[in-house]
């Protein structure tokens, strides 16, 4: 396992370049690349909380930002255009992953209507089903594809492109979306702990970042009073139920069938929210740690 560190705190997404470096956004704002040696460069500020990272069409890398919106980098200029930032007069409150199609279309997640970045531990102790999954198509419009989501968060695109995938955080699952909108929502795989962002790999695998293993006190308290949930995430955080500090990937085929399981402590690295494969090589950010790792799948 490699670890890289970074000037600053919270890579939470990675995205891989042709050349093979990686991108990723850091939690004061700054968009980041970085080579496999450890190299930083900066790129931009998008002055908000960049979070789940694609590449357009256009050659311009979509940015969901959890304070912004949707917002397009063009990398040779550190350029940022809002692409999206609010629904029907309701601006979006987590926007958090994102997967995008040939045409342009972008699937996107809103995690919680009432929660924001700075309060998600809110949103996973309230249980309060409010996350969307939304599509912004090549004209500019919006809609919603699926409502009532458990913290909605990573997405990821069938090679077919007629489903995308979509995490539910709270609800230890990945649901399937037909993105006719004809079949509605379905249950794609059932997860033993919190996955967070996703991405379908050069590999054809939908890859999930596991943030944590289930907590039993966590469990109980989602199925207890909606007031007790309430005061346990008011109190400090040191109180709060905490993730493990670990290292943990999976990766499935179309099929729901488990291809790889990764997991382990990795010095330096913690809480894996981003997970990005390509040629044989994953890379992994972490909403908590001081640095991006990745490591190479044995064929």
């Amino acid at each position: 396992m490699n670890v890289l560190p970074l000037p600053g705190k919270g890579p939470e997404d990675v995205l891989c370049t042709p050349d093979g470096d990686v991108l990723t956004g850091l939690a004061d704002g700054r968009l980041l690349s970085v080579t496999p040696s450890g190299t930083v460069r900066e790129l931009a500020q998008t002055g908000g909380r960049p979070l789940g990272l694609e590449w357009l069409p256009d050659g311009r890398v979509l940015v969901c930002d959890g304070a912004r919106g949707l917002l397009a980098l063009e990398i040779a200029t550190g350029r940022l255009e809002v692409l999206a930032d609010s629904l029907d007069g309701e601006r979006f409150a987590f926007c958090n992953n994102a997967a995008v199609a040939a045409d342009g279309t972008i699937y996107f997640t809103d995690s919680s209507r009432r929660f924001g970045i700075a309060t998600w531990r809110g949103a996973i102790l309230e249980h309060a089903g409010d996350g969307r999954l939304l599509r912004r198509s090549p004209d500019g419009s919006l809609d919603v594809l699926c409502d009532g989501l458990e913290f909605a968060n990573g997405v990821a695109l069938s090679a077919d492109e007629s489903w995308v995938a979509v995490a539910q955080t709270g609800g230890y699952t990945l649901e399937r979306v037909d993105v006719s909108g004809t079949r509605g929502r379905e249950r794609f795989v059932d997860l033993p702990g919190f996955p967070d962002n996703i991405s379908t790999g050069s590999d054809g695998l939908v890859w999930v970042a596991m943030a944590g293993s289930r907590n039993p006190l966590l469990d109980r308290l989602h199925s207890g009073n909606p007031r007790v949930r309430h005061a346990v995430w008011s109190v400090p955080q040191r109180l709060q139920p905490a993730p493990p500090r670990m290292a943990w990937v999976m990766a499935f085929d179309e099929s729901c069938t488990l291809v790889h399981d990764f997991q382990g402590s990795v010095p330096g690295f913690s809480m894996c929210t981003g997970v990005r494969e390509q040629s044989g090589r994953v890379w992994m950010g972490g909403l908590e740690a001081m640095s991006v790792a990745w490591f190479e799948v044995e064929q």
